[in-house]
């Protein structure tokens, strides 16, 4: 946009104010990326639009208005800027900030005055507009150093800079309400302003497009999706510091592994930021007190059979990505430590892992008295899982890989071993011939419970525990039960399970949480569609070759990432709760609780394999 239409819009917009006798609007900027409004009486945001791909779609403004002046401030506009100061102060003296627009940036400068001392900027985001997060890395006391990244899905990202960043920092606050008063949830960035100590300060927030560059993908709009989302698995919560199911959610430890493999992945965020730093950052938390992970409930999450693996692979995936091997032998105790715990949870010495309890159906109590075994958290898993045993296979190997780098050959010798006897075991323990592809797990009493996994099946093929006739066959079974139950709504992603979990092997018995067999089918997690795993089917059948199948079920997805299916809050309501776009029942109708589930977005990882 040029600056003679930045000037044109603000004369129209004061002409127009004045002459309807209503408080004046403040002045505005847009441009292809950006979409800006100020207030008329105070240094303030009152709306913030992106499009990080430059297509104009700024519609939608997540800023929260901002609270009224408890000082009256003048506004004046200068070349492609605009001046701020305070009522009554010299036209001739320093403005207390200066915003200034370009077609990609905006440029704030504050300057201190002991007798007008400049009020910090305050962005306060409504959650239900956009899931905005702050990615840097952060200190105790919820600040976050500079550079930064202000990301705001299905919007786009702004790198935040600064030549004074070592000295700044910018303050991050996000809150979740009790269930039935989400829509009150926030996300609040406090940009610090010019002080005694630091009398002039210049911040320039620029917007920004990060995504792996993939041949064949700049042009092609049915990526979109890819290009604006890559970077949406990536929130973190400032209460805890750490990267979580989104900003104002909670940290799971047994998801580190989806995190660090898209962080691998992931192009420099800013001059010394990387994704992986966010992810040494929460492993630095584990490694002093695994508890800060869930503050409110130490016990809960901390036992799941998926967490050790999920956290080696997380480790080992920072390590090879981020070449520090002085981390590495800094940590390296720590580390073998996870990894014996993991060990530990061989009960009967047969070289599969166990969770402690049963799985045995008909053996689950009330939600809350103990849980499942992996991330599937509402589905009886236990005993011998199949997806926690594919995730530890994978961080055996990479414990093994980081033993060789920190030259404890010995350990790297042991930690393969235990592989391989691992995956000598996993087909021929989770295979079921009454269907033809993997269990789910294998219960104490000896039974297998398959309900067509499809991210069970994924996940051993991707992670290699079978070989590619094995691999073919249990894709051609899987797609085959697929075709037969009808599911082709791709755009919602896929079930969890192709048939009905059993009331006996779901933990609660609602059926709005999946519970009561049939009629709980296709809600939550018992069949319910998302996006989350999805990855491990399409990243199977690219590995496979399948690109034909594996299109027909990525393409409808990526649209749904651009329009932003995957996340958001219906006026739906059941059991007392709104029901949120992370989970659908087949017909598309919410069922969903998070509103927005960073897990959603690993699938996009699926792109690179294409």
């Amino acid at each position: 946009m040029s600056h003679r239409y930045f000037h044109l819009t603000l004369a129209l917009l004061a002409a127009r104010s004045c002459a309807a006798q209503q408080p004046p609007e403040g002045p505005r900027y847009q441009s292809a990326f950006l979409r800006v409004e100020l207030a008329a009486d105070q240094p303030a945001f009152v709306a913030l639009a992106v499009d990080s791909l430059g297509h104009q779609k700024l519609s939608a403004n997540p800023l929260r208005p901002p609270a009224a002046a408890m000082v009256q401030y003048r506004s004046n506009q200068r070349d492609n800027g605009i001046e701020y100061r305070p009522a009554g102060a010299s036209p001739s003296s320093q403005p207390v900030w200066t915003f200034e627009f370009a077609e990609r940036s905006i440029r704030l400068t504050s300057n201190y005055s002991a007798d007008h001392p400049p009020p910090d900027l305050l962005f306060d985001f409504d959650l239900y507009v956009a899931r905005a997060t702050l990615l840097g890395l952060m200190d105790a006391n919820q600040t976050v150093r500079l550079p930064a990244l202000l990301h705001m899905p299905l919007q786009g990202t702004l790198r935040i800079t600064s030549p004074e960043g070592k000295n700044l920092r910018l303050g991050y606050d996000a809150f979740r309400h009790p269930i039935g008063q989400r829509q009150k949830d926030w996300v609040k960035i406090r940009v610090p302003a010019a002080s005694a100590a630091q009398p002039r300060v210049e911040y320039t927030f620029e917007v920004v497009d990060i995504y792996p560059r993939v041949a064949g993908v700049e042009a092609d709009p049915r990526f979109d999706g890819f290009r604006r989302g890559w970077l949406n698995i990536f929130q973190i919560n400032p209460r805890q510091g750490l990267l979580a199911n989104s900003s104002n959610s909670g940290a799971c430890p047994f998801c580190l592994h989806e995190f660090s493999a898209v962080a691998l992945r992931t192009p420099p965020l800013a001059d010394g930021l990387a994704a992986l730093d966010l992810v040494r950052q929460y492993l630095d938390v584990g490694l002093n007190d695994l508890r800060a992970y869930v503050p409110d409930n130490p016990a809960f999450m901390l036992d799941f059979l998926d967490m050790y693996p999920s956290l080696l692979i997380g480790a080992s995936d920072y390590v090879r990505g981020s070449n520090n091997d002085a981390w590495l032998n800094e940590h390296y105790a720590g580390i073998k430590a996870w990894a014996q715990a993991l060990l530990a949870t061989d009960k009967d010495g047969d070289g599969l892992y166990e969770y402690y309890l049963s799985g045995n159906s008909g053996s689950w109590g009330k939600w809350g008295t103990h849980h499942p075994a992996n991330w599937w958290d509402s589905i009886g898993f236990g005993n011998k899982d199949a997806y926690c045993n594919a995730l530890a296979y994978h961080a055996l190997l990479g414990m093994a890989e980081m033993a060789r780098r920190a030259h404890h050959p010995e350990d790297a010798a042991f930690y393969a071993a235990r592989a391989d006897k691992l995956k000598s075991l996993y087909y021929p323990t989770f295979f079921n011939p009454a269907t033809d592809v993997l269990a789910g797990w294998k219960s104490l009493d000896g039974k297998l419970h398959d309900d067509y996994f499809t991210f069970v099946n994924g996940a051993a093929i991707t992670y290699g525990l079978v070989s590619t006739d094995q691999a073919n066959s249990l894709m051609d079974h899987m797609l085959a039960k697929m075709q037969e139950v009808g599911y082709r709504q791709f755009q919602y992603g896929l079930p969890g399970n192709l048939i009905t979990v059993p009331a006996e092997d779901f933990l609660d018995p609602r059926q709005v949480w999946g519970g009561g067999g049939s009629l709980g089918f296709e809600w939550y997690e018992n069949g319910g569609a998302t996006a989350a795993m999805a990855y491990y089917t399409l990243e199977a059948l690219y590995k496979l070759g399948r690109r034909k199948e594996a299109d027909a079920i990525l393409f409808p997805m990526l649209q749904s990432y651009e329009d932003g299916t995957f996340q958001g809050t219906s006026t739906y309501q059941v059991d007392g709760r709104t029901r949120t776009y992370d989970w659908r029942r087949w017909d598309g109708e919410p069922t969903g609780y998070e509103g927005y589930l960073t897990d959603d977005y690993m699938a996009l990882l699926s792109v690179l394999s294409r």
